[in-house]
């Protein structure tokens, strides 16, 4: 009897041990996407025709920590993830931010103000073989212009420069962009802020209906429409 109590207590003990570190490593590998900024290694950035004053993109080392640090000045241009996801597999995505300033004359509503401290695109895969005639023969002038299909649709996670009566908006040069408000204003301004979201859930509010598979990230600081400055800060990001 004491013999099977004793192995019953070390049974109990390794999986209290083990269990929690399983757990952990499954979760750990579970994330498709595990960003940091140790480096861009891993991104590659993207300009746009007719801009041609292009954001900064560095890696900013304080206290043996790395961060991402944006600087826009009057400028535009983004970087790009270089791995894909399925978002059906992979729909949370989770980052921390901070910014040191928003625009005093952006305005999500109007092209002449559509200009963020930071935002992360979540960029859907344009698949010609599942759209139509129309759409085809849109996106296949896009390509001959840019040598590259556009995405099928993007969500924006956008810290506002102000408050709006929405959470979600259409971006005011492509309907297939929708801009989702997760910060806004001037309140938390020099905070770092932590976000989570389900890209799935917010795609079907945001456009009534599912998505395409393929995703990528993006993360752009743009101020080409109001001629300002800003300086913000991504600490990591990560999709699971």
């Amino acid at each position: 009897m004491r013999n099977k109590l004793k192995l019953a207590y070390n049974i109990t003990i390794i999986t209290l041990i083990l269990v929690p570190f399983c757990l952990s490593v499954y979760a750990l590998e579970e994330r498709v996407i595990i960003e940091e900024f140790n480096d861009l290694d891993n991104w590659e950035p993207l300009y746009f025709k007719k801009i041609k004053e292009h954001t900064k993109y560095s890696i900013f080392k304080e206290e043996e920590q790395s961060y991402l640090k944006t600087e826009s000045n009057a400028s535009a241009s983004a970087i790009v993830f270089n791995k894909e996801f399925n978002v059906y597999e992979f729909p949370h995505l989770k980052w921390k931010w901070k910014v040191s300033n928003v625009y005093e004359k952006g305005n999500a509503g109007f092209k002449e103000s559509d200009d963020y401290p930071l935002r992360i695109y979540v960029m859907f895969k344009y698949d010609p073989d599942r759209t139509s005639f129309g759409k085809k023969f849109k996106y296949g002038f896009a390509k001959k212009m840019y040598g590259k299909y556009p995405p099928h649709s993007t969500l924006n996670y956008i810290w506002a420069n102000r408050k709006h009566e929405k959470d979600i908006l259409t971006n005011s040069y492509a309907k297939e962009a929708k801009m989702i408000v997760v910060q806004s204003g001037t309140e938390n301004i020099g905070k770092w802020l932590e976000h989570e979201v389900n890209i799935l859930e917010d795609y079907r509010k945001a456009f009534g209906k599912d998505p395409p598979e393929e995703a990528s990230i993006a993360i752009m600081n743009d101020s080409d429409n109001t001629g300002e400055s800003s300086l913000s800060f991504v600490d990591y990001l990560e999709v699971f």
